[in-house]
């Protein structure tokens, strides 16, 4: 499995060194096949050569199974969107849970929030029309639209059969209208499924009043980017957030947290989010290509993160006093 690594920028470092000690740990343990392949990407790289994702690392990213990225920087609209739209990885997916031992704003929470990649207000298709007039374009197609309805609805047949469409059509009546309606269409697909809608102003205020409530929700790229910012607070903190960035042949797994400037650098980030991500991209390799080890590794690893959150071993924004490279350790010690 080839793996393009992004460091990022503040904790990204530090995080992403967490998240490849673990797999290779994992790799020893579970026989894998590992090749890490270093990208120079974000405000650094956009410092040393002028962009901040340099072209010359591109053959790299296309050659590539996956990528692991690390949080970046003020450079990160011109990463972030570059990956998702060159690489068409259209289903960002970002659960939200409750995990042992982390105190949280409500409990019994497992969510999982689709949102779509690759259009929304993200095509960064913005100009100024005069010196005091700002304007930017706002895509929503009917394809990108039933692509993520159909990643939404195969994701809730395997969990509790219940999709939430949060939208604003009553207000953008022609682009959330388009986008509501279609993924109306595509649940005819899915009887099994029950189906509701919420304005994206009631989804954020029952985000945090019942979030048990949902399962699923599908949703456009920028509110989905709202919103699960919001579920991963609920549930304890941004630090515990993976996040999947998938398309029909690549994906790339991120933490949903920044760069946190402020504590880059002081050995104390959380590096959990970065781990489940690891974690998620070795469970999507061995299923994607039908490889059991790499599931059953990624399954490890993610338990053995669960174990030791329970256990007590929590860094500082958890309440907790583990540096990062100590919670790394105990993660290590809990794989098998």
């Amino acid at each position: 499995m080839r793996v393009a690594v992004i460091e990022g920028d503040g904790v990204g470092p530090e995080v992403v060194n967490s998240a490849l000690r673990v797999l290779k740990h994992a790799s020893s343990i579970f026989n894998l096949n590992l090749e890490f392949l270093t990208v120079e990407a974000g405000d650094g790289a956009l410092r040393k050569y002028g962009e901040a994702l340099p072209s010359r690392y591109w053959p790299i990213i296309e050659s590539s199974d996956a990528i692991l990225k690390g949080p970046v920087g003020e450079s990160a609209g011109e990463v972030v969107v570059k990956l998702r739209r060159g690489l068409d990885l259209f289903a960002n997916i970002r659960p939200a849970r409750n995990y042992p031992g982390v105190k949280a704003v409500r409990d019994g929470v497992d969510l999982v929030i689709v949102r779509e990649n690759t259009e929304d207000v993200y095509v960064r298709a913005e100009y100024m029309l005069n010196n005091e007039t700002a304007v930017a374009l706002r895509v929503i197609t009917k394809r990108a639209s039933e692509r993520i309805a159909r990643a939404a609805f195969n994701l809730a047949v395997n969990r509790r059969r219940r999709v939430t469409i949060v939208h604003k059509a009553n207000v953008l009546t022609v682009s959330d209208g388009l986008f509501r309606d279609t993924v109306k269409q595509v649940s005819r697909e899915y009887p099994d499924v029950a189906v509701n809608e919420m304005y994206i102003d009631a989804a954020v205020m029952d985000l945090v009043r019942r979030p048990q409530d949902f399962d699923v929700i599908v949703t456009t790229n920028l509110y989905g980017d709202i919103l699960s910012d919001l579920a991963a607070y609920v549930t304890g903190s941004i630090g515990l957030a993976p996040s999947a960035n998938i398309g029909d042949a690549k994906a790339m797994f991120e933490p949903v947290h920044g760069a946190a400037f402020d504590i880059a650098g002081k050995g104390i980030a959380n590096p959990t989010a970065m781990i489940l991500s690891a974690a998620w991209m070795l469970r999507w390799y061995g299923e994607s290509r039908h490889v059991s080890n790499y599931v059953m590794a990624g399954s490890a690893v993610e338990n053995a993160v669960i174990e030791t959150l329970r256990s007590g071993v929590l860094t500082a924004d958890l309440g907790g006093n583990a540096s990062t490279e100590q919670f790394t350790d105990e993660v290590i010690k809990r794989i098998r």
